[in-house]
């Protein structure tokens, strides 16, 4: 039987006295074997799910963004230009979104992921259309946040949901959980090992802790990553296509640990421009429909100015490569600063979505900037060591992060790579962005690293401060 969010003294207070009611005397551990057969499950369903929403996502804004362009554009008035139907289109997409939140409830962002991990150790699936529904229409709608946090929601949440099923104990459960939060980054990623670590370091602020779902997780997270390639047909390896870089050298470590000092700054100021939206935006966080509109506005006016904003930026960081080095220093730093306030717009607003690639998209064009500044730097590495060390700052997770880039960079820097990670990591240790992220919770062992009131998220709070502090 599905236990509830308060499922009693032994959910919430380890020292208390064991339960000995039937339900808890049925919960099982799995055999690996069985453990390894579940993971798979998972990342074969995972891989379908990543599948199916990638055909429904890409459906959708080659409607909004191309067939109906196509359509209505021509009979703008000439006192209204053609490229203002970004704006109009995003605050219509805003509008949507507010609905979909009015009626349907507000699903929660990363950080409450964060939160039910740790405990009760499961994902609630009952959020998931409400996730999948108003994700689908952020994005579409130009905001900066991508689809890798709807499809954790949605399969952690399974894994949960399989996991309960079986009647098995919190800490079987919790792995399941992980192996579906493992298979929707694998097939979002592209980079198996690097995903199923993201999955597991996460949760936490100084490090991967729940290390006995490591294999499984990497087994959910390769399935995943199959099948979904092999229905999308995609292909496999580098991703993105940087300019060689030569043979490492001594001076390459030193510039990767100057770049992760650089990084760690541009995501304290990431933060605070994060911090002043939301200090803005917070007396229309119960109008949720006013706000969504607003905020749906406000990001196609700041597209207008740089439509390199626009979207979730996986697409983008391609023209950052391609052609960034024609738009100079100035240039690229402001596509960065806007980019910034996109991003925080998105979030405060209720968009809802992750903010992985918008950050990589940050870094890669400061680290751009950077090259052009000091010529000595070469555009690849400072490029790719600005965008782990931004991300590493935001979401504490140097090791899976350095994995990833290495991976979709298609690059053999990975060494400096996690130098400049680990130095940002380093730099912003006590600068917590995802507030729920917290030492694992020790059986026998409560954990003191945050209080009550800060691990349960007001019912009214605005969607952004349920994802980031």
């Amino acid at each position: 039987m599905t236990q509830t969010l308060a499922s009693g003294p032994d959910e919430q207070h380890p020292l208390s006295v064991p339960s000995t009611s039937p339900e808890a005397v049925e919960k099982r551990e799995l055999t690996y074997s069985q453990l390894v057969m579940y993971a798979a499950l998972i990342g074969v369903f995972g891989g379908l799910v990543a599948t199916a929403y990638y055909f429904v996502l890409e459906t959708l804004m080659h409607g909004v963004w191309h067939t109906i362009p196509d359509r209505v554009v021509p009979y703008f008035p000439s006192w209204l230009p053609q490229k203002h139907y970004v704006w109009i289109a995003s605050t219509i997409g805003g509008f949507c979104v507010g609905l979909v939140l009015f009626f349907m409830g507000l699903p929660g962002e990363m950080a409450q992921v964060v939160d039910k991990i740790h405990s009760p150790g499961k994902i609630d699936i009952r959020k998931t259309p409400a996730m999948i529904i108003a994700s689908l229409v952020a994005i579409t709608s130009g905001g900066s946040a991508g689809p890798e946090a709807p499809l954790v929601q949605v399969n952690g949440s399974f894994g949960s949901w399989l996991g309960e099923k079986l009647q098995l104990t919190t800490t079987s459960v919790r792995v399941l959980t992980f192996c579906g939060m493992s298979a929707a980054l694998g097939a979002f990623f592209g980079a198996p090992i690097g995903a199923a670590l993201f999955a597991l370091e996460i949760p936490h602020r100084k490090g991967l802790e729940y290390y006995e779902a490591i294999a499984p997780a990497v087994v959910s997270a390769i399935f995943s990553f199959a099948v979904f390639r092999i229905n999308t047909g995609m292909t496999i390896g580098g991703f993105y296509h940087f300019e060689t870089v030569p043979p490492l050298t001594p001076i390459n470590l030193l510039e990767g640990l100057v770049l992760g000092v650089i990084g760690a700054g541009v995501a304290v100021m990431f933060i605070g421009i994060f911090r002043l939206v939301g200090h803005l935006l917070a007396p229309l966080e119960h109008s949720r429909i006013l706000l969504a509109t607003l905020g749906g506005l406000t990001i196609g006016l700041i597209a207008l100015a740089f439509p390199q904003t626009l979207f979730f930026s996986e697409e983008q960081i391609h023209t950052v490569i391609e052609t960034g080095a024609t738009l100079g220093i100035s240039f690229l730093l402001m596509i960065a600063v806007a980019k910034m306030f996109a991003i925080s717009v998105t979030l405060h607003s209720g968009f809802l979505g992750g903010f992985i690639f918008p950050l990589f998209f940050i870094g890669a064009n400061v680290g751009l900037a950077i090259s052009l500044m000091v010529p000595q730097v070469h555009p690849t590495l400072g490029m790719v060591c600005l965008m782990a060390a931004v991300n590493v700052a935001v979401t504490k997770t140097p090791v899976s992060t350095s994995i990833i880039l290495s991976v979709l960079s298609g690059t053999a820097m990975l060494p400096v790579i996690v130098i400049a990670s680990f130095v940002s990591f380093l730099l912003t240790s006590q600068i917590a962005m995802i507030k729920t992220q917290r030492s694992r919770e020790l059986e026998g062992f409560p954990t003191p690293a945050l209080s009550t009131s800060e691990l349960t998220p007001s019912l009214t709070s605005s969607p952004a401060s349920l994802a980031i502090e």
